[in-house]
């Protein structure tokens, strides 16, 4: 059920009645036709632009399509005003029983506002993706947030998602990983070391080191490296991945796949995705010029293996081999998305730390060249996380030796808190994450107010119950409070799709605290007005009518708090 979808299908019907009756020319697009809630409440409850975008290729004036539009809506019987404004836009009252009808249908339908906008179309979103170099920051909790609704939203409107994580185990980072162990087990043997520059000391990896001591015993101490760091690297990545995926759970993130970077290296994979853009003419040896700016000191002109990346909007040619014949950083990741191009994906969307700005156009290019610009690339960036507690920065983690831990933020304020107030910035906006107001009981924290909303609602509904109503009936909505809510309710689906289409999960968290927000106002006022009170000792079926209302916001709260992760709560505690 979409209120809105099936008055822009009225419209539409109309526009061909106009158009049979000859009043307007065939062969209009209505591509571009909305009907969405006006600016302004109080001009109706829905708005089309049908006249305005088709003035145009109908050479006609807005008013007068506006006009013969609102002729041929007011003969159905949903719509008891129609209203043209401006310069032809079009503002429409439906009749009152069409909002006791759409509460109807929230109760009977507990699917309301799940969509078929993805129609099986094949995403996969990345997320996370974080160094197996130690726990998960403050920063990537944020991107797991984020990815974990986006593929949660995108899931609800009707696509197939695969959740996944692609493991940075192939780069230079994790030997010093391994390095960073072999200390903490050389420690673990009663040795005093010391941790150089660009090591990891944080004392999480203490008990890898002892773990690694438990398994393979004195046979690594005094050895020299090429004995011991493969070994102890697959051994240390081991024990991190199991680490993050204890930090992923902590926070209700469950990946699908968990894709290893190192698997590309002596296989084939790399040489393969080189191969296929050499074989589209997009691979050639050439120099590139010299850094904009100030230039290095170290800089020097020299041939390279490069990738047109040019050619499909990025700003430079990008290198994928050095001159030594080694990968560059960028080769790699090709291959990993060109996988994903032979895996079957429809979409693919990458989450990205603010740091990984300046490699947005290289991945759209290697993706558009790979796919022959048939699988489009998203690459959304998560901004940086500034933490507060009772008004000061929140202090670094001792675990983690230098940054807030994941599990500090979890552990602090919970799973459910930490996602919600995740949600409450677009992504690419800056977020600022005060404990105090994360734990506050006020309407100043959003998952407190929606919660407390969900939590009134089944007060109500179990109240009721205790005077033996139990199943809610039609209501009767006549006051403009409950007008109102209602009118919210209907948005759930377009919402839905909007943020769907757009990749938007913060939109969801707005949504939820607005409907909170409508639902608090008119509870409020039914404590100054009996009539509005959804509780009738005295009448029982009056209190039958009352509850749908609740009843149905719930059910939209609880579908809501559901894709962003959140557990909805029935009663406050």
């Amino acid at each position: 059920m979409n209120l809105f979808a099936d008055i822009r299908a009225l419209t539409v019907d109309a526009l061909d009645a106009l158009v049979a009756d000859g009043v307007l020319p065939a062969g209009l697009d209505y591509a571009n036709v909305a009907v969405e809630p006006p600016r302004d409440a109080a001009h109706g409850d829905m708005a089309t632009n049908a006249a305005m975008v088709l003035a145009k290729p109908a050479g006609m004036k807005p008013r007068d399509i506006a006009e013969a539009l609102a002729a041929r809506l007011l003969a159905d019987g949903r719509i008891a005003t129609a209203e043209v404004a401006g310069p032809g836009f079009l503002n429409l009252r439906l009749e009152p029983g069409i909002w006791a009808g759409l509460v109807d249908g929230i109760l009977s339908d507990p699917d309301y506002g799940r969509g078929t906008l993805g129609q099986g179309v094949k995403v996969n979103v990345e997320y996370v993706s974080a160094n197996p170099t130690g726990p998960l920051h403050v920063g990537h909790t944020r991107g797991a947030v984020f990815g974990d609704a986006l593929a949660a939203l995108l899931e609800y409107a009707g696509y197939d998602v695969t959740r996944e994580y692609y493991i940075n185990d192939g780069g230079a980072q994790v030997d010093v990983l391994a390095r960073s162990v072999y200390l903490r087990y050389l420690e673990a043997h009663g040795q005093e070391v010391q941790f150089a520059d660009g090591t990891y000391p944080g004392d999480y990896l203490i008990e890898v080191g002892e773990a690694l001591k438990d398994k393979v015993g004195d046979a690594y101490v005094d050895e020299a490296e090429e004995v011991w760091l493969e070994p102890v690297r697959e051994f240390a990545t081991e024990r991190m991945m199991d680490l993050i995926r204890d930090d992923l759970k902590a926070l209700g993130v469950e990946m699908d796949v968990f894709y290893s970077e190192k698997s590309l290296y002596g296989t084939g994979r790399i040489e393969a995705a080189i191969k296929a853009l050499e074989g589209k003419g997009l691979i050639y040896k050439g120099t590139l010029e010299p850094p904009k700016g100030k230039l290095p000191e170290d800089w020097e002109p020299r041939e390279q293996t490069l990738f047109k990346s040019t050619d499909f909007g990025d700003d430079v040619d990008r290198p994928i081999m050095k001159s030594d014949g080694a990968w560059t950083y960028f080769a790699p990741d090709i291959a990993y998305h060109y996988d994903k191009v032979s895996r079957g994906f429809d979409q693919l969307i990458d989450v990205f730390g603010a740091d990984h700005g300046g490699y947005v156009k290289r991945m759209k290019a290697a993706v558009a060249a790979l796919s022959d610009n048939a699988v489009p690339l998203d690459i959304k960036l998560t901004q940086l996380v500034k933490l507060f507690k009772n008004g000061e920065p929140f202090k670094m983690s001792k675990r983690a030796g230098t940054f807030v831990t994941l599990r500090d933020v979890v552990d602090e304020v919970g799973a459910d808190v930490t996602r919600f107030i995740m949600l409450t910035r677009k992504n690419d906006a800056p977020l600022d994450f005060d404990f105090n107001k994360a734990l506050e009981q006020s309407k100043d924290n959003p998952v407190f107010y929606v919660q407390y909303a969900n939590a009134r609602a089944h007060s109500v509904l179990r109240k009721a119950a205790d005077m033996g109503v139990k199943d809610p009936v039609t209501p009767t909505l006549t006051d403009e409070a409950e007008l109102k809510l209602a009118r919210t309710l209907a948005e759930w689906p377009r919402l839905v799709e909007i943020a769907a289409k757009g990749h938007e999960p913060h939109r969801i968290a707005f949504y939820l605290y607005d409907l909170a927000s409508d639902f608090h106002a008119l509870w409020n006022k039914g404590n100054d007005r009996p009539e509005l009170r959804f509780l009738n000792e005295s009448d029982p079926l009056a209190t039958a009518a009352k509850i749908a209302l609740p009843k149905a916001v719930s059910v939209v709260i609880s579908s809501g708090l559901g894709i962003l992760g959140v557990t909805p709560v029935e009663e406050m505690r």
